[in-house]
């Protein structure tokens, strides 16, 4: 018999370039899913892999419904991917955010602990939980300044894990993940709202892009490379923490120059704050403006990962530049715009 895993939040990106990896492993696969809420299967069809996991009604608000779920399945391992993951929402969802991405985390360590549970236990955190970086780059040691609800609650869930581990010996582990894109990606995040929006510009669907903070530097990298780090920690005798990066910074400003390139487009920058704008060399057309009203309360302006303890101890270092992620996430969307193809 092969291993089995458990994974939470298997409709989103990470979960399914995670459960195309462990299928392609041997790995029997449940996904879980909120009950009522119908699963957006794009990203699973996508990648081929719809037809080879098993779903299961998931909910992180719901002690009884977790302990029956992982009663039930009896899984090896167990990645909880599941989140309200998109920070600028957490400002105006405070305490759903905290419930589901703080609280849901122990109930899970809590009902694995209550039936004496050998499965080993990963937990997504985030780079975010660093906000306003005390040092750059960042690593394991770097302390937390998080600036979100969202990286509140996830600063909770990452001690909680820890706690756990400590208290109970049990195999928790978290990966601090810096930004991870695809072609995947859900169009609420910065990277794919910008390469959705240039493929729409391009093909006379859409205007103007309008964007917020256009300085602040993000540490992207593919997430193909990343569900091959959480694997990995969970593949080792001793259960720790890791920061996975690429070690690399880009400003918001510079993904979208990169991205308008992949579609032969030539911007030319004027101005700045929240005057900024681009406009095509070739038309003569403003196509990306800075709108104040996607600024955050609190803004989180440089992150920056060190990834040499998951390079180290993993044997784990990303495989896809930027320059490669930007194209491929470019002509992914073009592809979709011009064919009617879009799901996500």
């Amino acid at each position: 018999m092969g291993k089995s895993a458990l994974i939470t939040g298997i409709s989103g990106q990470d979960g399914a370039y995670l459960a195309r990896l462990l299928v392609d492993k041997g790995y029997k696969v449940y996904g879980a899913q909120r009950r009522g809420a119908s699963l957006n299967t794009a990203r699973l069809e996508e990648l081929g892999v719809l037809n080879e996991i098993e779903t299961v009604p998931f909910e992180l608000l719901e002690y009884a419904n977790i302990s029956s779920v992982l009663n039930q399945v009896a899984p090896d391992e167990v990645y909880n991917l599941a989140a309200q993951s998109f920070v600028g929402t957490s400002f105006d969802q405070p305490l759903y955010t905290g419930d589901v991405d703080g609280m849901g985390v122990l109930r899970m360590l809590e009902v694995l602990r209550s039936m004496g549970s050998k499965a080993r236990f990963y937990q997504a955190s985030t780079s975010e939980m660093f906000g306003k970086v005390k040092e750059t780059p960042q690593n394991e040691e770097t302390p937390f300044h998080p600036r979100s609800p969202y990286a509140v609650a996830k600063l909770y869930a990452h001690w909680i894990v820890v706690n756990y581990r400590e208290s109970y010996n049990m195999f928790a582990t978290s990966g601090i993940l810096f930004n991870h894109e695809s072609p995947l990606r859900g169009a609420e995040f910065v990277t794919r709202k910008v390469t959705l929006a240039l493929a729409r510009i391009v093909q006379g669907e859409q205007d103007v892009l309008s964007v917020g903070n256009v300085e602040a530097e993000r540490d992207w990298g593919f997430a193909g490379d990343y569900v091959e780090g959480m694997w990995r920690m969970l593949q080792q005798d001793e259960p720790d923490d890791y920061v996975l990066a690429t070690g690399r910074t880009t400003k918001v400003r510079d993904f979208i120059t990169a991205s308008a390139k992949a579609l032969d487009l030539d911007l030319e920058w004027d101005g700045e704050g929240e005057q900024t704008t681009a406009t095509d060399k070739k038309s003569g057309k403003v196509i990306v403006r800075v709108d104040p009203q996607f600024f955050r309360p609190a803004e989180v302006e440089l992150l920056l990962g060190d990834a040499a303890k998951a390079k180290d101890k993993l044997g784990w270092e990303p495989t896809v530049q930027l320059e490669e992620l930007t194209e491929m996430m470019v002509r992914a969307d073009y592809d979709r715009i011009k064919n009617g193809s879009l799901k996500f």
